[in-house]
């Protein structure tokens, strides 16, 4: 059914209300709002034939069979179907209205894209959601199962051309900030042919919904309102009468940036075989998809009504790092409304949990008296990533003597307080601000700032790089590091701890907090609009003050702590077979131990293989690939047997104690463009 003409004429007629005045990007903020600075290419309000209908309407078909299964009893507990119920949603799109007025637009339209797309995000402070549509059903199925790709390609469905050239705004740059294309008709897509006999509704096979950029929509936020200035240093406001300029996320303030980093991973560029650790029953994973939407074998409707079960079948899970918001959902809302059930939010927030268990790994040697801990990122984006404002994770190093008893803590939490002792650990975070300029234009303090639409510098950002990271890459989208040093290709972070006197063993966690007990404050006594900051604060405390999670744990043994595991990095190669080579380490990389070997795996038969060794990271092109090792000094030279298998001999001796190793093969491919095929580097820490 069509929208019918006189709403559209007077959705029109608000924008056309708003006040004309053009304000030089030097200006103060002033006026009731600025929406138009807000506006962005893709589907805009009342662009559809079919209304977008409840999640609660696929629930029929989609959901009731195996709540840990099916599509709707996933995504129910989701915050993807809690996205414009979320009170911190609501608390930060207060402050920013207050901060400048229309900003709202650039959050309603990924929290509640319905409301967006039927005109209700105006006004932009969310006044005008209506509780008895599906506007607090956030990214509602109809959302994604009717994404269409902004990228024209012949495996796409046919209709996709003729809506793509009917938008008002076509989407001429890579999506972002909510830049989603909806078909405007009832025609659900996803990655399945459902045959010709289905005839339940519409459907179309959609490649795009296995890929990446399908999540860059929402998972790459820019602010429209700022601008780089003329000399290409800093960022200043734009005409806030008028749409962004090039509607560019690279000529905008990077708010979030999880899918460019992971555009800039080693997951962008081929499937990484994560162990079992991510993607379900897949060995190998690639995609936002294939971690966030683990694969099972199972169906994704009802077998009464003919669900096909498929080795493929994608979780509708979405887990990711919130530990609490779910929880404190379902003390605003009936579940009536919302879905969630204790034993759904409990099973939710058990998957995010394990999630990011999985998320990073621990190492710890000593260097000297100290005791050095290792956190490797082994996610395909920074670690933390995502919305900034609050959310850290640091290291937590407990001291104990030969008693056991407990001789301090560095990075101590206080549970009664929610306060970190950060200054006694390591604290990975992204910290956003205001420079002199826009302390000038907005009667700010210039500095550290939660004032996410108004900030315009980002003061630090020492977030854990993704495998195959180079600063380069980084800054080319925005999410370079800040006021901290990675190496290129380093995807791992080492925090040095002095023992305390009589220490003779250490307990060291990973932590990670959702909502720090400063945003949260922030929230709350900023806020001179309504009710939100408080309300968020008050379930803040009534659900654990945001307590941290536990991502990971050690024990030390701090007189002879353990080898660690070489860590493999960067990417190697495909050879002229298919196949990229693996090099494997066999043994531990100790000076005293039994002796230590490599193996080059999925090799050319036959072929003379080298390895070769340096003291440093490298990242330089070479022979169609990346030269992972600096200055490199030949170790050895095999040719792989009939099976593609060489082993490599590594001498090791006292004086590489404490220091790293790192190692690449590069063989021989005749048949190969380059001649040569390169495996991944490996780098190895030299123990004892």
């Amino acid at each position: 059914m069509a929208k019918p003409a006189p709403l559209l004429l007077a959705a029109l007629s608000s924008l056309a209300a708003l006040p004309l005045l053009i304000e030089p990007a030097d200006s103060a903020v002033q006026g009731p709002g600025h929406p138009r600075a807000f506006e962005l290419q893709g589907s805009q309000p009342f662009e559809f034939v079919d209304y977008l209908q409840p999640g609660q309407g696929c629930s029929i078909c989609h959901g009731g069979y195996n709540p840990a299964v099916s599509p709707y009893d996933t995504w129910k507990t989701s915050l993807m179907a809690q996205s414009a119920r979320d009170p911190i949603f609501h608390a930060g799109l207060a402050i920013a209205e207050q901060d400048l007025g229309g900003s709202g637009l650039l959050c309603l339209r990924c929290h509640t894209p319905g409301a967006y797309m039927e005109g209700r995000a105006l006004p932009t402070d969310g006044s005008g959601l209506d509780p008895w549509t599906n506007d607090f059903d956030g990214v509602t199925c109809h959302v994604c199962h009717r994404l269409v790709d902004p990228v024209a390609a012949p495996e796409n469905p046919q209709e996709d051309a003729g809506i793509l050239a009917a938008l008002t705004r076509p989407v001429t740059v890579e999506p972002h900030s909510g830049m989603f294309v909806l078909d405007p008709d009832d025609r659900r897509r996803g990655p399945f042919d459902l045959g010709p006999n289905f005839s339940f509704h519409e459907f179309r096979v959609s490649p795009f919904h296995r890929d990446s950029l399908l999540c860059a929509t929402c998972h790459d936020v820019s602010n429209p309102a700022l601008e780089p200035r003329p000399n290409g240093v800093g960022y200043r406001l734009t005409n806030l009468n008028a749409a962004h300029p090039t509607q560019d996320k690279h000529d905008m303030f990077p708010i979030e940036r999880t899918y460019s980093e992971w555009t800039r991973s080693v997951y962008a560029v081929a499937p990484i075989d994560s162990g079992g650790r991510f993607g379900g029953n897949q060995p190998e994973v690639q995609s936002c998809q294939d971690c966030h939407m683990p694969t099972v074998n199972d169906r994704a409707c009802s077998p009464g009504l003919g669900g096909v079960l498929r080795p493929d079948m994608p979780l509708h899970t979405f887990a990711g790092a919130n530990s609490w918001v779910l929880s404190a959902v379902r003390s605003l809302y009936p579940d009536s409304e919302t879905g969630l059930s204790a034993s759904g939010v409990q099973a939710a927030e058990a998957r995010n949990a394990d999630l990011m268990t999985r998320a990073a790994d621990l190492q710890a040697h000593r260097q000297g008296e100290d005791l050095v801990v290792r956190v490797i990122n082994r996610t395909g984006h920074k670690l933390p990533t995502g919305y900034a404002e609050g959310r850290r994770m640091w290291l937590e190093v407990e001291w104990f003597d030969a008693a056991d008893a407990p001789l301090g803590t560095n990075g101590a939490y206080d549970d009664g307080t929610a306060t970190l002792d950060a200054s006694s650990t390591r604290v990975w975070e992204i910290l956003h601000g205001l420079d002199d300029y826009m302390a000038a234009v907005t009667g700010k303090p210039a500095g550290e700032s939660f004032h996410f639409v108004l900030n315009n510098v980002t003061l630090k950002d020492n977030r854990i790089p993704a495998r195959g990271f180079t600063q380069a890459a980084y800054e080319e989208v925005g999410a370079e590091v800040v006021a901290a040093h990675y190496e290129d290709q380093q995807h791992w972070d080492d925090a040095a701890f002095t023992p305390p006197p009589g220490a003779v063993r250490a307990e060291v966690r990973l932590r990670h907090q959702t909502t720090s007990r400063e945003y949260i404050e922030f929230l709350r006594d900023e806020n001179s609009t309504n009710g939100a900051g408080q309300q968020a604060y008050d379930l803040w405390e009534q659900h654990g003050k945001s307590a941290p999670v536990t991502m990971g744990t050690l024990t030390v043994d701090l007189s002879s702590p353990a080898c660690s595991a070489p860590l493999e990095y960067g990417l190697g190669t495909e050879s002229s077979l298919g196949l990229r080579p693996e090099l494997i380490p066999v043994g531990t990389p100790s000076a005293s131990g039994p002796g230590f070997e490599l193996q080059l795996s999925g090799g050319l038969p036959g072929e003379l293989a080298v390895l070769w060794m340096g003291t440093s990271l490298g990242s330089a092109p070479h022979l169609g690939g990346t030269l992972l090792v600096g200055a490199p000094q030949r170790v050895g030279t095999v040719v792989a047997d009939a099976a593609g298998k060489a082993g490599f001999p590594v001498p090791l001796d006292a004086t590489m104690v404490g220091s790293d190793r790192f190692f690449q093969v590069i063989q021989r491919d005749p048949a190969g463009a380059s001649g040569a095929v390169l495996t991944a580097g490996l780098a190895a820490r030299i123990c004892d």
